[in-house]
């Protein structure tokens, strides 16, 4: 079990000094619609982080839509093509589709053909995944972020059906709770779980709140889930509260 920390590349320090052993910052970060030259910049400082970059999130900008009426595929092209090359480039391997803001369904727009344009988008983000040995999970969000895609089975059919050993599935414990999903999906789904969000009350740090931590432990051990976990939360203060959160996984997940 890996623990990592959804935070920008300019908190690698508080990251590292934290203990974790990976960082998870955001595609968008990598600024894909812009020149080379631009992100050279960006580059610089992802190159000198003390902490690897293993996981992207934030897979699209809210105004590049992969569903409804407005869908660019010229555009879509462009960013995939650019963005994966620069994901591999500052050694990341998953990334993480929630954009919540690019998927949602616009009001009257039919769910069927919604879901195909999703099929498309991620069928095309696989052409450039698996060359590059990436790997992108389909994050299921509450239906307050998204209308579509909101548990663990859900998205693990679209994995079924898009079929493409690059396209994998991820449980995030907040959203897992706000929609009252069963944990125990995490292990009947096991075979495409590739990657873990945890929270806690608030969506504030882990070890805050009240979630069930016992539970979500026991099924990710059930699922037998050896891979990466990464805080995605609100902090109050991140120095303060960083290492504390770490620990506190790592008391539950009896890592030594």
């Amino acid at each position: 079990m890996r623990l990592g920390c959804c935070a920008s590349i300019d908190q690698a320090n508080v990251v590292h000094a934290a203990g974790f052993d990976f960082i998870e910052c955001t595609v968008v970060s990598l600024i894909p619609e812009r020149s080379e030259e631009d992100f050279a910049e960006v580059l610089k400082k992802y190159q000198e982080s003390p902490i690897p970059v293993e996981v992207c999130n934030v897979f699209l900008p809210g105004d590049l839509k992969v569903v409804g009426e407005s869908v660019d595929l010229g555009r879509i092209n462009r960013y995939l093509k650019t963005s994966l090359a620069r994901v591999k480039q500052i050694g990341a391997d998953t990334i993480v589709f929630g954009s919540g803001g690019a998927r949602t369904i616009p009001e009257g727009f039919s769910r069927e053909k919604a879901e195909e344009q999703i099929f498309t988008f991620l069928d095309l983000a696989a052409d450039y995944a698996e060359p590059l040995g990436l790997t992108i999970v389909i994050e299921p969000l509450n239906t307050k972020e998204s209308n579509i895609l909101n548990s663990v089975p859900e998205a693990v059919e679209f994995a079924r059906k898009i079929n493409r050993k690059s396209i994998q599935v991820l449980a995030d414990f907040y959203h897992m709770d706000e929609e009252k999903e069963p944990l125990t999906n995490i292990v009947t789904m096991k075979e495409y779980v590739k990657h873990i969000h945890v929270a806690d009350t608030g969506r504030l740090a882990p070890g805050s709140g009240q979630y069930p931590y016992q539970d979500f432990t026991d099924c990710l051990m059930r699922a037998n889930y050896n891979g990466r976990v990464s805080i995605e939360c609100g902090w109050h203060d991140f120095e303060d509260e960083a290492a504390r959160a770490r620990e506190y996984l790592e008391s539950c997940f009896s890592i030594r």
